[in-house]
């Protein structure tokens, strides 16, 4: 089962397989808990799809 989420903040992130913590500009991506980048305010609904078909 995928489980993803966006999320308030990283303690949010640790029950998700992907996720984003949004912030001023920019987000962070989590996979299963763990931060794998900071993405630019234009990119994120891209890259977070991007991450979910990898999967």
């Amino acid at each position: 089962m995928l489980l993803w989420a966006v999320l308030n903040g990283p303690g949010e992130a640790r029950d998700a397989d992907i996720g984003i913590a949004g912030g001023d500009g920019c987000a962070m991506l989590f996979k299963k808990g763990e931060i794998v980048g900071k993405i630019a305010e234009d990119k994120i609904i891209e890259t977070l799809l991007g991450e979910i078909e990898k999967m």
